[in-house]
Formats: structure tokens, C-alpha cells, sequence
């Protein structure tokens, strides 16, 4: 009898323990999916800290242990961000359209009235694009010296697709509108119907964005080289889903992501999410930091190439620990004031334009002190087994621990970020898109979208207005040969530009 009750006591508190694993895991889907999704840390939530009533949840160190944990912490408040600047409603550079209103009595009898000032109202208007035809006319000459030479015509400009009707600026249209403004093709039908009796049937401007991805990708290929040049890459992938025809659903495919900071971005797109992708993509040449998210498919490749050495994720670490804030709410609440403290150190680096060995420099003096107390105190917090494994703070705990080589190579190497942000800020408008278009027509369409989106994404990391961009290379790609790729990429593009404009000025 006694044997059955300590059986069923251990039955229960492993269910016990299911449960609260479990409601734990169904509050932190409720609150990604109607929570707040900014991660900034609430001030009063540091009170925590110190507050001798709130330890009911959290097994917290000692008020000493933790003033000698923050002994030397540095009191970066940062420098209060001043208003930027407001920005006229209606720039100066808009044209002016005047609009003259005239009282009835003036307008019915003008010769009576002599006008001595006026009034100006300014309202910011717009029209709507417009469609216009452009009519290419090649006027044939004869020689009046020699009528019986040959006439001469002028050379028809190549088109972008053979027996095709549109134009760079169209084409630059569709594309924006698909993949930056993320409009489906079957949204734009309806659009151009409806607002400009233009009938474009989604299946002609499919075509139209196959043509597109087609000449564009050798600038993608220029573009993947001079990436993987460097011996510093940011790599990220995210799931796109594709239609398999055949049995009416959709399978999942991924979009991979290559970014150097400062330069420019590709996507490279597989039907899978395994390490061959990334065989397929780095060449052999490469040599370097890969920086990326503890997805295991990194580590094994990087296993298998000589020379690659991984960096991790610092805002991946940090988001656990925020997830984690209602489970332990004072140690969570440490450890991402800790984290804060990394991220204003990088604030202020970025602020003063700093160099990579400038970088490396003030993150051994400043940024290593608090690593190390981060990782004295996660190993006291695992000691102390307050925490189940699969617990939300647990698992924050595991995967710090098991990724703090990868988490501390920014400190010895100026040239590596804190995280892996950037990449994730190009992958981003993917994920907004995929709202609106749901799916990929088929897994050959994927290709198309990598193509594009590297391209758009490059245009926003160089500051450059994607149609701008797109309608120029629309224009000159037709004519274009191989060696002046190199001169059109994003980045080359955004350079001469910059340098164009310093001449002007």
C-alpha cells in the first residue's frame, strides 16, 4: 500500500510538472501571437531585483550576491535621443498646381473690383499612376547626294521580352509592387482593371516577372561572389511554403539569406533545410566567421569545412530570457539588464562610426567584464536547479551555456556584430509577404523570388529607391555585357550615384 501511494506521489508531480510545462508553453503562444512583440525591457521591471516580496516565483541571489554581480557594471545611460527634426508636410520640391478662388461678387462683376493681396492655402494632393503608351518612331532617310543608296533606319532598342509589350518602367512596377509593396499578381489585375482600364492578366505578368528574374540574376551572381570574397558572412534562412501540384497542398520550402555588413544581400532559395543547401551555396573558396542561430544544420557544416568558424546570436539569447521573464522574473530581468548593457556599449560604437579595431579595443575593456559575469551567474542560476530543463527559463539557461563561445567571438574580432540582426531585418519583408501571397506557385517559381528579393533587399541596405533602380537596369541589362555587370550591382550603383552627387554639390 505504501509502495502504490509514493507511486502515485511520483505520478502526480510528474504530471504536475507536464502541466506547468505545458501552460507555460501555450501563454508564450498567445503572447507572440496577440502580445506586444517588442522586446524592450520595462524599467519597473528591474525592481524585481530588489524587492524582498517577489521571491515567490524566483529563487533570486542575495541582494549582496547581486550588488558584487553588478560590482563594475558600467552606468551607460546613453545620451537621451534629441527630437529629430519635423519634416515639412508638403516638401518644397512637390510641383505646385495653384488653384484661384474668387469671391462670386468679383467674378460677377471683374472691372469693379481692383485686388490688393491674397491668401495661400497649401494641401497635399495626389494623382494615381498613370499607363501611357510610348510610341518608338524610327524615321527612314534617303542620301540626297546618292539617291540610289540604301535608305537608312535607326536600330530598334532590344526589348526586354522578345515580341513583348512592356516597358522598363512597367516591369519595374510590377516587380515593386509584387515584392516590395507585396500586391499579388491577381490584386494588380483587378487594380489595373478597375482604376485604369488596363486589362493584364495575372498569367502575363507572371511571364513578365520571369523575364524579370532572368535578367537580373547575373547581377545576383556578382553579387553572391563578392559576398562570399569576404571572410565575414551573416547567414539566416526562413520558411516559405510552395504549391505542389498534383494533390492540392502546399509543401515547405526556405529562402536562405547571405548579408556582409555593408554590402549587399542575397537570397538563395531550396525545397529544403539541410546542410546540403548550404554545400550548394558557400563555395569551397570560403573562408572565414559565418555568423548564424543555433540551427544544427550550421554546425554540421561547419564540421565538415576546413577554415569556417561559426559566431552566434546575441538577440537569440536575449529573446529567451525575455520570453522567460514571467517564469523567473528577477533573474530574467538580470540577465537582459546585462544584455542592455552590451547593446548600449554597441550603440555608442555605431554612433562614433567606429572602426574594427576601435571596436575590438573598447569591447575587451568594456564589453568582456560583463560577459563574464553574465556567464558566472548562468552557471549559479543551473546550480541551483530551480529550474526544470524544459522550462521556458531552463531552456534560456541550456542554450546560453551551450552557445557561449559562439555568443562572445564579436569581442575578439571588430569586424563581427553582436547579432545577427541585419540579416534578419532583410529577411523580413519576406515574412510581410507572405501574408498577402500565402504561397509560391511552384517550387521552380522559387528561384525567382531569391532573385528579386536580393535585389530589393541590396536597393534598402545602400539607401537606394528599388523602381529607380529596377527601371534603370530594365533599360540598360538589354544591352548590357558580361564585364559591366560588375558596375551594376546595388551597391556599385548606390557608390556612383553617391559620387555623382558630391560633384554636383
Amino acid at each position: 500500500m505504501a509502495e502504490d501511494v509514493r507511486r502515485l506521489k511520483k505520478e502526480n508531480e510528474a504530471l504536475r510538472q507536464r502541466i506547468h510545462l505545458l501552460e507555460q508553453k501555450i501563454d508564450l503562444l498567445v503572447r507572440q501571437i496577440y502580445g506586444p512583440r517588442s522586446e524592450k525591457l520595462d524599467p519597473d521591471q528591474l525592481q524585481l531585483l530588489f524587492d524582498p516580496d517577489s521571491t515567490k516565483k524566483d529563487d533570486a541571489p542575495s541582494t549582496t550576491d547581486i550588488e558584487q554581480l553588478l560590482a563594475g557594471a558600467p552606468d551607460h545611460k546613453g545620451k537621451r535621443r534629441t527630437p529629430a527634426e519635423a519634416r515639412p508636410r508638403i516638401p518644397d520640391n512637390l510641383p505646385v498646381v495653384e488653384e484661384v478662388i474668387d469671391p462670386p461678387a468679383v467674378r460677377a462683376c471683374p472691372q469693379a473690383w481692383r485686388q490688393i493681396g491674397e491668401e495661400r492655402s497649401d494641401l497635399l494632393d495626389y494623382r494615381p499612376g498613370r499607363f501611357f503608351c510610348r510610341r518608338i518612331v524610327r524615321r527612314k532617310y534617303v542620301s540626297i547626294a546618292d539617291r540610289e543608296a540604301a535608305p537608312v533606319i535607326a536600330e530598334l532598342p532590344p526589348k526586354l521580352i522578345e515580341g513583348g509589350k512592356v516597358a522598363p518602367g512597367l516591369l519595374a512596377h510590377i516587380v515593386i509592387s509584387k515584392y516590395a509593396d507585396h500586391l499579388p499578381l491577381y490584386r494588380q489585375e483587378k487594380i489595373y482593371e478597375s482604376r485604369h482600364d488596363v486589362w493584364l492578366p495575372r498569367q502575363t505578368q507572371a511571364r513578365w516577372i520571369l523575364a524579370a528574374a532572368e535578367w537580373l540574376q547575373p547581377l545576383q551572381r556578382q553579387m553572391r561572389q563578392e559576398i562570399f570574397a569576404s571572410n565575414y558572412v551573416q547567414a539566416d534562412e526562413t520558411p516559405i511554403k510552395y504549391l505542389c501540384p498534383g494533390n492540392g497542398k502546399t509543401k515547405q520550402g526556405y529562402l536562405w539569406a547571405y548579408h556582409v555588413p555593408g554590402g549587399d544581400t542575397i537570397f538563395d532559395w531550396w525545397p529544403g533545410r539541410g546542410t546540403d543547401c548550404l554545400r550548394q551555396t558557400v563555395p569551397d573558396s570560403f573562408e572565414g566567421i559565418l555568423q548564424c542561430d543555433a540551427y544544427s544544420a550550421y554546425k554540421s557544416f561547419a564540421r565538415e569545412r576546413q577554415g569556417i568558424e561559426l559566431a552566434g546570436c546575441m538577440a537569440h539569447a536575449r529573446r529567451r530570457f525575455h520570453e522567460a521573464l514571467e517564469e523567473a522574473p528577477q533573474r530574467a530581468a538580470w540577465i537582459l539588464r546585462q544584455i542592455a548593457h552590451l547593446y548600449r556599449i554597441e550603440a555608442q560604437l555605431r554612433e562614433a562610426r567606429a572602426g574594427p579595431a576601435l571596436r575590438q579595443s573598447i569591447r575587451q575593456s568594456q564589453s568582456a567584464p560583463i560577459l563574464t559575469r553574465i556567464h558566472r551567474a548562468l552557471f549559479r542560476f543551473q546550480a541551483t536547479h530551480r529550474h526544470l530543463p524544459q522550462s521556458l527559463f531552463g531552456k534560456a539557461l541550456s542554450y546560453c551555456l551551450e552557445q557561449w563561445a559562439l555568443l562572445t567571438v564579436f569581442v575578439d574580432n571588430g569586424r563581427v556584430e553582436i547579432d545577427n540582426n541585419l540579416t534578419e531585418n532583410a529577411i523580413r519583408p519576406t515574412a510581410i509577404g507572405k501574408k498577402n501571397w500565402l504561397f509560391i506557385g511552384d517550387v521552380d517559381a522559387g528561384w525567382r523570388s531569391a532573385v528579386i528579393y536580393s535585389i530589393i533587399a541590396s536597393c534598402r541596405t545602400h539607401g537606394i529607391e528599388p523602381f529607380a533602380y529596377l527601371r534603370e537596369m530594365f533599360t540598360i541589362l538589354p544591352r548590357a555585357t558580361n564585364r559591366q555587370i560588375v558596375a551594376l550591382t546595388p551597391k556599385a550603383w548606390a557608390k556612383r550615384k553617391r559620387a555623382a552627387e558630391l560633384a554636383a554639390a
